[in-house]
């Protein structure tokens, strides 16, 4: 296996009037194919850490490497284009646009990335929905749809541009039991039957304890 991510003492400060430490000193590597939990009390810097390696803040000190690429003399850009051709995104709230489909959802990041013309963005989005189970669903607006169901959206939103890694902060962190189970295989299936790496944030020891290994994280540190 190769590393995926890989990061050498990365660390961010907020240059506050009394500076706060959100990460220190992270080093570890993320191979393709894992499905790691990142776990540690609220609080302890498990999403910043999430952010920082999805490009969505920078660090203030340290390496970061993408598919073995130094993200650090990226620009805006770069990290943009990084960002929706290799990193895919599930949050806790589903962030759906509520004037659109569960298609034209799923479409967004194609259309923003630009590889593909309208009618392949059309038809790779009805099979990414279908292939969760919402084939029925796919012109319902989010409102229309149940919470599991929403969440499942976004997990197709994540896969819109095959990117080989998923983030996934507290994915299944405001579901039932029976969504978040339904949540949690899915994402147990991208690593073992389509080969992607997906790294979820998650406060549910359970579900960590189910998953390839745990990164826990205390104060900013691994602990």
């Amino acid at each position: 296996m190769s590393a995926l991510i890989e990061t050498e003492k990365l660390t961010r400060v907020l240059p506050e009037t009394v500076p706060v430490t959100l990460v220190k000193d992270i080093t570890l590597a993320i191979n393709e194919k894992e499905f790691v939990a990142v776990t540690g009390p609220s609080g302890s810097g498990k999403s910043s850490l999430l952010y920082l390696l999805g490009l969505l803040d920078r660090p203030t000190a340290g390496t970061l490497r993408i598919g073995g690429r130094d993200t650090a003399p990226m620009n805006e850009r770069e990290r943009a284009r990084t960002r929706l051709s290799m990193l895919g995104f599930v949050f806790q709230f589903h962030f759906l646009l509520p004037e659109f489909t569960a298609r034209e959802n799923v479409e967004i990041p194609m259309r923003k990335l630009g590889r593909l013309a309208r009618p392949e963005m059309r038809e790779r989005a009805g099979e990414l929905l279908s292939s969760l189970g919402l084939g029925e669903h796919l012109d319902k607006r989010p409102d229309q749809l149940s919470g599991g169901q929403r969440q499942r959206v976004a997990v197709a939103r994540s896969l819109a541009n095959d990117p080989p890694l998923i983030l996934a902060d507290e994915p299944t962190g405001s579901l039932d039991s029976t969504s978040s189970e339904q949540v949690f295989a899915i994402l147990e299936t991208l690593v073992r039957e389509r080969g992607k790496t997906v790294v979820a944030v998650t406060h549910d020891l359970d579900m960590a304890a189910r998953m390839d290994r745990r990164i826990h994280i205390v104060d900013g540190k691994i602990g």
